[in-house]
């Protein structure tokens, strides 16, 4: 809504929050900055003038959300964002986010850690091939999930022992990187390789435009649904090698990339490969981000935490091999 004055025959166009909002949202805006915009900022603020909103009241009202403590601080960010892009258009004045901080919104969660032994053990408990090279492959590189099912068999730089990673599976479809250091790739050490071979010679689906990972129930149209994969079956691998996850208690992909720059820095590998191995977009997470790694560095390293799981040479699964395959996988 635009509410426009009369004053010497001159009108003034008065913009209100939802009005400066849906403006912001270009078509390439992240899904969930558009989420958070029209579901949660545009219902409070979207027919108030944009001059009118103080902040005390933008306080007020974070303070009172039933989000946790990081979504809280990502809502502010994403309204500070929009009120940045109203100064810049000068459709306002000023920026009721900036020049003050939430307190006690932080998030008290910590990722639990994976020894490497203890990822040696999950990996040995899946005799389905898939879900092993899924799960070697995020241990290995600290992909994330979505991240990892993203991947296509022509992003397996073979010749360059690199990933090459330039898109994220979101909502059923290909979207941008998390962030611009995340368009990037990833080492892919000479164990990786062999494994992830091993899982194309049984993979029903090898084209260079087929999933590496894909949902052998959905006949490859899609990616294996990682939710479901850790629910059904990493979760309960994880407790059966000692992994100690308290009930309702986040546990998922996500802690083998975690574990991996865990374990790396405690070995004293240098921060800024491990850094560059994350693809890490903001220099507290682990220092000096934007000093990139050298592949072979990270590949050394990779190289390094594979050995301390304890995974060498992985032997090849063939329908010969394996007389359950076609069951399996339903290649009749």
């Amino acid at each position: 809504m635009v509410l426009r004055v009369e004053a010497n025959k001159d009108a003034v166009e008065i913009v209100t929050f939802g009005v400066l909002a849906l403006r912001y949202l270009t078509p390439d805006r992240d899904h969930a900055v558009v989420h958070y915009v029209k579901k949660v900022m545009v219902p409070k603020w979207g027919m108030t003038p944009i001059d009118d909103i103080r902040r005390k009241d933008v306080r007020d009202w974070l303070m009172g959300l039933d989000y946790s403590g990081p979504t809280i601080q990502k809502i502010k960010g994403i309204m500070h964002a929009v009120f940045e892009y109203g100064i810049f258009e000068e459709s306002c004045s000023t920026n009721p986010c900036s020049g003050w901080r939430l307190k006690n919104v932080g998030s008290d969660y910590k990722p639990l850690m994976v020894t490497p032994e203890q990822t040696l053990s999950i990996l040995r408990s899946f005799t389905d091939p898939l879900y092993f090279a899924l799960v070697f492959t995020v241990a290995a590189t600290a992909l994330r999930a979505s991240e990892v099912v993203a991947l296509r068999w022509a992003d397996i730089l073979w010749d360059e022992n690199r990933i090459r990673v330039n898109k994220r599976w979101r909502l059923g479809a290909d979207g941008k990187p998390k962030t611009e250091a995340s368009n990037s790739t990833v080492a892919l050490g000479s164990a990786l390789a062999q494994a992830l071979r091993s899982w194309r010679e049984a993979s029903p689906y090898t084209a260079g435009t087929d999933f590496v990972f894909p949902s052998l129930t959905m006949m490859g149209k899609v990616p294996v649904c990682t939710s479901v994969f850790v629910r059904n079956y990493l979760r309960k691998a994880a407790i059966a090698a000692g992994v100690v996850i308290p009930d309702g208690y986040r546990f998922g992909l996500h802690n083998l990339r975690s574990s991996l720059s865990h374990w790396l820095v405690n070995q004293n590998v240098d921060v800024k490969t491990v850094s560059t191995m994350l693809r890490h977009s903001k220099i507290q997470t682990t220092l000096d981000l934007y000093t990139q790694g050298r592949n072979d560095s990270k590949i050394a390293a990779q190289d390094k935490y594979v050995a301390a799981i304890g995974i060498g040479r992985i032997p090849s699964i063939t329908r010969d091999e394996d007389p359950s395959f076609d069951q399996r996988y339903d290649c009749s």
